[in-house]
């Protein structure tokens, strides 16, 4: 079980206090003064990766300053957020989370750099995907109960690739086994491009990845989707069907949310968070990440309090499950 210091206050506690009530004021006036850095804790390409950097083009405009993306990948995200952990609280360092940084990855590290409740302050929610369970386009099953028994066929010989230990697509794969109580091996990359290249070459056999990279190498035929890991149909797969018809209990959506470290001024982050909701509903915008599956959530359902809950429901129901799950932690 995942243990955090009695003393801290609560994710929700946190995000409430960094909600957008302060009045406008000189200090918030001022604020931002020059471009803003946004960490992405993952190598560039990624299906996180691609999100952030629109998420930065759009809130720098609302910002009226740069927001740069800067890649900072390495040990399933964890390098990255805990220099953002460290960071100078003053909104000018900035980190893309995601359910693989702020959940999975307690599972998969005894000791992580940062806390995933206390260390940050949630801007909000930067965007939702649904996960697809894929495979090469020569690939013998079609839909998940051909699927399920091909792989009881195959037993642990079959071979899965993800992202790195404790990634999203890691995490989703190792849900999608217990759900068909099958075992498979695990075949960790460094990030999301490599994975893919392999699984279209055939050295991996199947993989579970989000709509943000995969659609397109579906839509080339070079990829096969299989399922939706999720409870509803794709609007662009709409003959892929989901786990839950072929009578699976599966619901697997990546989340994607903004950070700044803990005790930056509630100024900076009322404005970030004007920025974010700004860029969510910018049409433009909206319809690009629609086209490859990515829902921008709104309102208070991309708020601080939401991104709080997420975290505080993966920590009580999630991460029990990944840690007795043995090969989600090689």
């Amino acid at each position: 079980m995942i243990r955090f210091r009695r003393c801290a206050p609560s994710l929700a506690a946190l995000a409430l206090l960094a909600a957008p009530a302060t009045p406008a004021g000189a200090q918030q006036a001022a604020y931002p003064q020059r471009a803003i850095t946004l960490v992405v804790p993952f190598p560039a390409g990624g299906p996180s990766d691609a999100l952030a950097r629109g998420v930065a083009q759009y809130m720098g405009t609302a910002l009226g300053q740069s927001v740069i993306v800067e890649n900072v990948g390495g040990a399933g995200g964890t390098i990255g957020l805990q220099r953002v952990a460290r960071a100078t609280a003053d909104g000018y360092t900035l980190g893309f989370g995601t359910l693989g940084t702020h959940v999975a990855n307690t599972a998969v590290y005894p000791r992580l750099p940062y806390d995933p409740v206390t260390d940050f302050l949630p801007v909000g929610l930067a965007g939702t995907a649904p996960m697809l369970l894929l495979a090469r386009a020569d690939f013998p099953a079609e839909n998940l109960p051909q699927f399920a028994a091909w792989l009881a066929a195959k037993g642990d010989q079959a071979t899965y690739g993800s992202a790195g230990v404790g990634s999203i697509s890691h995490y989703g794969c190792v849900l999608l086994l217990a759900a068909l109580k099958q075992p498979a091996t695990h075949v960790p990359y460094r990030g999301v491009a490599p994975a893919i290249s392999d699984l279209m070459g055939g050295q991996t056999d199947f993989m579970c990845d989000q709509t943000t990279t995969s659609l397109p190498q579906i839509a080339g035929g070079k990829l096969k989707a299989i399922a939706v890991l999720s409870n509803t149909r794709l609007a662009q797969l709409p003959d892929v069907a989901t786990a839950a018809e072929a009578g699976y209990a599966l619901d697997v959506r990546s989340w994607n949310a903004i950070f700044a470290p803990g005790g930056t001024p509630a100024t900076a982050m009322a404005r970030l968070q004007q920025a974010l909701q700004a860029a969510a509903a910018d049409p433009d915008f909206a319809a690009r990440m629609r086209a490859v599956g990515v829902d921008l959530p709104q309102g208070a359902a991309a708020g601080p309090q939401a991104v709080a809950t997420l975290i505080e429901r993966g920590l009580r129901d999630d991460v029990p499950a990944l840690k007795a799950r043995q090969e989600f932690l090689n």
